[in-house]
């Protein structure tokens, strides 16, 4: 670990305070598998699959972890399984980011994925989605299973509808005994898994009723299972409102334990023992005024006034008296007696007696619990299995999406697709989305994508993806019909992001992460890109991006969306055999741009950058001159058109004229030092502000 720790020090950078070192003899494969031997009580690991030292390492590691965390006290853990290699979709941490699958760029969860495909009603079930979505599976089969489970759902909908108001329910099982397991779980606990597993018996039951009941709902219902004999044990136990935590006692129900029924009584009819007992000594006294009180110092006390004290006979307060002196203060006097001293006794041995056979009735309860672990686990994972496949069912059904079609090849053919974010926002504002077609079939596998900025370049490369994780995590997806071949790396590279924690500007960011794509891509991989070169010179940036298009086609062979401002690069599509040309379709009218937000063929021959800029708020002065200034670059079409483009700006000309100075103007030294062939056009736009700018400093003077 430590020469790890040195090797990787710079990858890890942003979490080295928060990292400790533990020594190599925790990571090593026959210490890691004793742990294992040692957790699951076996003599060998033989039934849950044949292991390599690398693989028990890291699981003995873990429970390693576990355990010294926890303080030696773990939580309900299942078997260790091996997933076949390839069998769920790989996206890494830069794709997560880019599709905002979990959070939105800014960090919030409302504007993500799960967000907005979340129907589920139970704790375990958000969590179960959570983990489809992050991990969504690559074998044909297994997706099929889930999507019947969708899909019989979506047309029962009386029983999708009994069902999630059982769902609603059932508390969270899972936490719950994770919980007791861990020796940090109370009464309330004890008590969700009663509610939880009742619940989860009447929806086995439920299912079982129905006929022609698919395999994913069949398997749920046979684990939701029966626990009627430890759902009485606890619901006899219990009592309706208990409080959170043993120690508090009272959640014990009356009737459960007679000696503790006894302990109770005698403990809660204190005060009317005590009220009797006060009435009596007020009676022999004779004085009415006479009461019982309690404090933590003296216990039980009889408290008289000091005018009522000192009228009181020899054979009441004297030596032969019953009352007893213990304190005089300034107003009053107080007393104890032999009974009152008994009776305290009693009281308070019977709630020292009362709690400690609650919490011993507790431990029994929780060590019911922790022998029906896995039957509760299997349930607990069943409800959630019931919650998400119902869930997706409600979303079909909300949203009008689709049953994809899952192939073994690598077509991708969605119609009428829509991004299931931007859809729903778009909705609640009371508008309607433009579904758009993607068809990356064998021919066209590589699409070129241009269109101006605000067109919906980046919603359309993010829905195609989005679909691709939905379909594979066992969902219905958002489009009129969707054909999709299986994808085994989901790769996208949108948007500009630093990294200046790393020394990593937004070009070096997108640059590494291109670089990840070109070298892992397979052909049944999904790549997006958006804009690639564009934080960069505009001859460098083409020609990245004009190699990477080359490299996609020829190297990868992988489906692709390619989005870019680029034109240039349409001229690709005369010898690379699959790229197939599309465009976002605008109008123009009445010297305005719309947006149609649609997909077509064809590429465009604009960016219409400038109508964005004036949608931004650019000042109309800085609007109108950058529409001057890409008028004479475009009809210049050379080198020599920012050359003309500078002598013809009147500030210039004002400098000029003052040539006659002995020493050179900071505005004719830095026309001196330009070299026009060389500048980008956006390099030449910048450099004519910083000409305006000094040639104004050179008029103030």
């Amino acid at each position: 670990p430590d020469r790890f720790l040195e090797r990787e020090r710079a990858a890890l950078a942003p979490w080295l305070d928060r990292l400790t070192p533990l020594p190599g003899a925790r990571f090593d494969s026959l210490n890691g598998e004793a742990r294992l031997k040692a957790l699951f009580k076996v003599a060998t690991l033989a039934a849950y699959g044949d292991f390599g030292r690398a693989e028990l390492a890291a699981l003995g590691a873990l429970v390693d972890y576990i355990e010294l965390t926890q303080k030696g006290r773990l939580p309900q853990l299942a078997p260790p399984a091996r997933r076949g290699a390839g069998s769920r979709l790989l996206i890494d941490q830069a794709t997560r980011r880019n599709l905002e699958l979990f959070a939105t760029l800014a960090g919030e969860r409302r504007g993500s994925l799960l967000a907005a495909t979340d129907r589920t009603v139970t704790g375990g079930g958000a969590r179960l989605l959570a983990q489809r979505l992050s991990a969504p599976l690559t074998e044909r089969v297994a997706i099929e299973r889930r999507l019947d489970a969708v899909a019989f759902l979506l047309t029962e909908t009386a029983l999708r509808e009994e069902l999630r108001q059982g769902l609603r329910a059932a508390p969270d099982a899972e936490r719950a005994l994770s919980r007791l397991t861990l020796g940090r779980g109370g009464p309330r606990d004890l008590l969700a898994l009663a509610r939880a597993l009742k619940i989860a018996e009447a929806l086995g039951g439920k299912l079982a009723e129905q006929t022609g009941l698919p395999p994913a709902l069949a398997s749920i219902a046979e684990g939701l299972g029966r626990h009627d004999a430890l759902v009485a044990t606890l619901e006899g136990a219990l009592a309706e409102e208990p409080p959170p935590f043993a120690r508090d006692g009272g959640f014990v129900r009356a009737g459960h334990s007679a000696e503790l029924d006894e302990l109770r009584q005698l403990r809660d009819e204190s005060r009317r023992l005590i009220a009797g007992l006060q009435a009596d000594y007020a009676r022999r006294v004779g004085v009415n005024g006479l009461r019982i009180k309690h404090n933590n110092v003296l216990g039980y006390f009889v408290e008289l006034s000091a005018v009522q004290a000192e009228r009181l006979p020899p054979d009441v307060a004297g030596k032969e008296g019953f009352l007893i002196h213990r304190q005089t203060l300034a107003s009053a006097v107080r007393y104890t007696t032999a009974e009152l001293g008994q009776l305290e006794q009693k009281i308070l041995s019977a709630g020292d007696k009362a709690l400690a056979l609650e919490l011993a009735i507790f431990e029994t309860l929780v060590g019911a619990v922790v022998a029906e672990a896995s039957a509760i686990q299997r349930a607990a994972r069943a409800l959630a299995k019931l919650d998400v496949a119902a869930g997706l069912a409600e979303l079909a059904s909300d949203g009008s999406y689709v049953r994809p079609e899952i192939r073994e090849d690598s077509s991708f053919a969605v119609t009428g697709g829509r991004h299931p974010v931007v859809e729903q926002a778009l909705a609640a504002e009371g508008q309607r989305f433009v579904a758009n077609d993607c068809d990356l079939s064998e021919g066209r596998r590589l699409w070129l994508l241009t269109g101006p900025n605000m067109a919906g370049k980046s919603t359309f490369l993010r829905q195609n993806a989005l679909i691709a994780v939905l379909a594979q995590a066992g969902s219905f997806v958002p489009a009129e019909r969707a054909q999709l071949g299986i994808v085994d790396r989901l790769f996208s590279r949108v948007g500009a992001a630093d990294d200046l924690a790393r020394g990593r500007s937004t070009f070096m960011v997108e640059m590494v992460e291109t670089a990840a794509i070109l070298n892992q891509a397979s052909p049944r991989s999904l790549v997006i890109l958006d804009e690639i070169g564009r934080g960069t010179a505009t001859f460098d940036g083409l020609s990245i991006a004009w190699a990477t298009l080359e490299q996609l086609h020829e190297a990868n062979r992988c489906r692709a969306l390619f989005a870019t401002h680029f034109h240039e690069l349409t001229r690709l599509a005369k010898r690379l055999p699959n790229l197939s040309l599309n465009t976002m379709r605008v109008r123009e009218w009445k010297g305005e741009v719309v947006f149609l937000h649609q997909v077509a063929p064809g590429a465009a021959d604009r960016s219409y950058g400038i109508h964005v800029a004036k949608l931004a708020g650019l000042p109309a002065a800085v609007v109108a001159r950058a529409e001057e200034v890409l008028a004479q670059l475009e009809a210049g079409q050379d080198a020599g058109a920012l050359a003309r483009l500078v002598d013809d700006l009147p500030l210039f000309q004002a400098a000029e004229r003052r040539q006659g100075q002995k020493k050179p103007s900071a505005l004719l030294q830095r026309l001196a030092e330009i070299r026009p062939d060389e500048l980008s056009p956006r390099q030449a736009l910048e450099l004519i502000y910083e000409l305006r700018r000094l040639a104004e400093e050179e008029t103030s003077k």
